[in-house]
């Protein structure tokens, strides 16, 4: 039984090993794997019952089945992406001795998922189910920046009505996405200061964001490097746990 199963497995591995590649012959699998044909044969008929390989009929090469993706889509699907941040949180919130938030895309706001709140006596605090316009913080402007970019500049649109002010606000986002995060002072709250990183989701979607927040007159050129480096490492770990693909 045990053999069987990694035979199978070197078979699925075989199927997955090449992006560029995407179907295989039986003689390719073979000799990938270096099983007998008849024993891959009769592996991939096995495997075929319960749709994890399909057959191309006009080839008779082989696939991944859609099985696999039925599968993944239940398990994302009962990813609670507040609990698995909950834990990234706390550590960053303890390493870093500062208030750290979870914000997630409501419309044309982000409501305040979660946060972990700073050890310091003097800290920032924003309210969990506050909703806050996309366009104000750090946070929500990594959000839109990661955002198909129509239906950024379309929230955009409606959340600042002058054009100048439009144009002036999308031409931060390109920047934002490329060093992927964003820094902001007082937007929200006078004398405060974000910084943030995106959440991306299953299919390469961003669906929140990562941030710190932090009284403006403790930052340091040097505290702000450590906080964008730990902001962003720490909203990459939840995103692969969440399901995001490398």
């Amino acid at each position: 039984m045990v053999q069987s199963i990694d035979r199978a497995m070197s078979i699925i591995l075989v199927l997955t090993s090449d992006e560029s590649k995407t179907h295989w012959s039986i003689s390719e699998i073979a000799e990938k794997t270096s099983l007998p044909i008849s024993t891959v044969h009769r592996l991939i008929s096995s495997l075929m019952k319960y749709g994890l390989i399909q057959q191309i009929p006009e080839t008779k090469q082989y696939k991944l089945g859609i099985t696999w993706m039925e599968i993944g889509l239940r398990i994302l699907d009962k990813i609670d992406m507040r609990a698995v941040a909950r834990t990234v949180m706390e550590q960053l919130a303890a390493d870093v001795r500062e208030s750290v938030y979870l914000n997630i895309p409501d419309g044309y706001d982000a409501i305040v998922l979660e946060r972990v709140e700073s050890s310091m006596t003097v800290r920032s605090i924003d309210n969990l189910g506050e909703r806050i316009p996309l366009h104000i913080g750090a946070a929500n402007k990594t959000i839109l920046a990661n955002m198909e970019p129509r239906e950024a500049e379309r929230t955009v649109m409606a959340l600042i009505p002058d054009p100048r002010q439009q144009r002036e606000f999308l031409k931060q986002l390109p920047a934002i996405r490329e060093n992927g995060y964003a820094v902001s002072y007082g937007e929200k709250t006078e004398g405060t200061a974000s910084i943030a990183a995106p959440i991306i989701g299953y299919n390469q979607r961003v669906v929140g964001a990562l941030s710190i927040g932090v009284p403006t007159y403790r930052i340091t050129e040097e505290l702000l490097a450590t906080l964008i480096d730990r902001a962003t490492q720490s909203a990459k770990e939840i995103s692969k746990r969440i399901g995001a693909t490398p």
